[in-house]
């Protein structure tokens, strides 16, 4: 037996017999699919799939596990749990376009009134921003990428004091998340824009640094409120797979949290792309 042949043999006792795509016949004395059923949904053999479940067969390819996961109806962290078990790196597909936040994450953001919050995925496309974040990206056209406003925005230039770090840091952090898409239209189109809009970037795109972020400063000038420093952290967001939610503090009593109380209190009259929630 093994940790894999287990769970599969749990995940078919549980799937749904009225799903299958074709009829089905016989006396059924246990509930849930047969191995023969969910062999043939997957495209493997019989004998095959009986090894897996039996563990007598260890390593399945990504190709057999994403056929295997369809078959039985995995969700998205079953899909994953089942890569941990056969040791094998899980990619969650990239969607053709960004997908909105998950509704529970912008409830979160919305409760947060003194930091600004906003997630990205895993191009750093800014898929929802809180009121917040949002009064404190209104110097640039377009809150589509991050990435995109650091380098191709005018503005960027002005609001990160430090640019050159923070652009030399949004390369690694876009190189680190979003690596494992390298195949992707969605990717190579962003790339397309980032090299031919910015020398700068296609130079620290070849370095090849890989560096995720987690936590860091940053000083930043609004024209609306002067210069602050926030601390920020990167969080993985379970609910969306490869996503990042990224929060932008202040310390109290500092610069930061005075600016932070001027934004939230100003009339939201920018008339770019936000994804503002609250």
């Amino acid at each position: 037996m093994s940790e894999l042949g287990d769970f599969l043999r749990a995940k078919r006792a549980a799937a749904s017999v009225e799903a299958l795509p074709f009829p089905s016949s016989g006396r059924r004395r246990v509930p849930g699919l047969r191995r023969d059923e969910v062999a043939l949904l997957a495209g493997v053999s019989v004998d095959y799939y009986t090894r897996l479940e039996q563990g007598r067969e260890t390593n399945p390819s990504a190709q057999v596990l994403d056929a295997l996961a369809h078959s039985l109806d995995l969700t998205v962290h079953e899909r994953r749990y089942a890569y941990e078990l056969a040791q094998l790196v899980w990619v969650p597909e990239l969607p053709q376009t960004p997908e909105l936040a998950d509704t529970t994450l912008t409830r979160l953001m919305e409760r947060w009134p003194g930091a600004a919050c906003f997630v990205l995925d895993p191009l750093l496309d800014i898929v929802a921003t809180n009121r917040l974040a949002t009064q404190m990206f209104r110097p640039f056209a377009t809150t589509r990428n991050l990435v995109e406003m650091v380098f191709l925005d005018p503005a960027g230039r002005t609001f990160y004091v430090d640019w050159e770090r923070a652009a030399t840091g949004c390369v690694a952090n876009l190189r680190a998340t979003s690596g494992l898409y390298a195949g992707t239209a969605r990717r190579k189109e962003l790339l397309d824009r980032l090299t031919s809009g910015s020398t700068y970037f296609a130079e620290l795109w070849t370095a090849h640094e890989v560096v995720p972020k987690t936590h860091d400063q940053k000083t930043l000038r609004h024209p609306d409120v002067g210069e602050f420093v926030i601390d920020f952290d990167a969080l993985e967001v379970s609910a969306m797979p490869g996503h990042q939610l990224v929060v932008y503090g202040a310390e109290p009593g500092s610069a930061a949290e005075r600016a932070f109380q001027l934004l939230s209190v100003m009339p939201t009259t920018s008339t770019h792309d936000d994804l503002v929630i609250g």
